[in-house]
């Protein structure tokens, strides 16, 4: 089978790419820098931008399966915005996608909320979704929470303000549920999802660990395993454009990345995964199990001034 893997070196792209390798497969990475796809496994990195459309008939061309793991929420000097620009990557992806003949194409999205209208980040990813799930006659859009990897720019947000803040301030969001999954877990389900022989159509499922946690225990379980004291401070509002700009002050965040994830934290994001775990045999690590690993991956690399 040929595979095509685009966001080869963001932090899901880079862990997929190796367990894709073996049983005959080709592995073809489509990237703006080429230079930057270091993870073990490609067979042939292609530069291309699906902004403009460049390199997208030559990625795609003889290819059985593809990954879309293209999200990014930077900036752009033309004004537009992440919604409209990731919108637009898509529909250039989808249409590409259509004239090859391309068979199955696997995406990774965001939980959809069921008892509110989605943030305008998880709106984004919704329709990527939907711009995605009609391009293939065979197409999984798996749908996610908090990723706790090493990688994950959500997770090592998380660390660094706990790192960094002699306080652990809890805003009004704290007591919303949400249910993190371990970055190989995540990464099992993507391989799962596009070489399985069991995908008929096109299927939405959403994935989760097994640990339902609010958004304040998640913060004070990363913080116990950090072995951190941080007083918290629970505060009856959130004032998340101004709590967002210092959170990223702290972390050396980008602002792009953190508002619209904190302005995502307005109620429950709970998943449905039975079907999901119906359809694919992944074997989930507890919470516990995650953050033990991510920290553990962290540091081969990076030592932790707070451990």
């Amino acid at each position: 089978m040929r595979i095509l893997l685009t966001g080869a070196s963001g932090a899901i792209g880079s862990q997929l790419a190796p367990e894709l390798t073996g049983g005959g497969h080709e592995l073809r990475a489509l990237a703006r820098n080429p230079e930057r796809v270091t993870a073990s496994g490609v067979d042939e990195v292609l530069r291309g931008d699906l902004l403009t459309n460049e390199g997208l008939e030559a990625a795609l061309d003889g290819v059985d399966l593809a990954y879309y793991l293209i999200h990014s929420m930077e900036s752009s000097a033309a004004n537009e915005s992440f919604a409209e620009r990731e919108l637009r990557s898509a529909e250039n992806f989808a249409a590409a996608a259509q004239r090859s003949g391309l068979r199955r194409v696997c995406y990774l999205g965001g939980l959809v909320p069921a008892d509110r209208a989605p943030s305008q980040h998880l709106a984004s990813r919704l329709a990527v979704e939907q711009a995605l799930l009609e391009c293939a006659p065979e197409a999984v859009a798996f749908r996610a929470s908090i990723v706790i990897s090493a990688q994950s720019r959500s997770f090592r947000f998380l660390v660094r303000l706990l790192e960094r803040s002699p306080l652990l301030p809890l805003p009004d969001w704290r007591d919303f549920r949400t249910q993190p999954i371990d970055g190989r877990d995540l990464v099992a389900y993507l391989k799962a999802g596009g070489l399985s022989d069991d995908v008929e159509g096109q299927l939405t499922l959403d994935i989760a660990g097994p640990d339902t946690v609010s958004y304040g225990q998640l913060i004070q379980r990363i913080s116990d395993a950090m072995l951190l004291g941080r007083p918290a401070v629970e505060l009856p509002f959130s004032l998340t454009p101004i709590a967002s700009a210092v959170a990223a002050s702290i972390t050396g965040e980008a602002s792009e990345l953190v508002g619209p994830l904190m302005a995502g934290l307005s109620g429950d994001l709970l998943a449905d995964d039975a079907a999901a775990r119906e359809l694919f045999d992944v074997r989930l690590h507890r919470l516990e199990s995650a953050i033990s690993n991510a920290l553990r991956q962290w540091e081969k690399s990076e030592p932790l001034a707070a451990r």
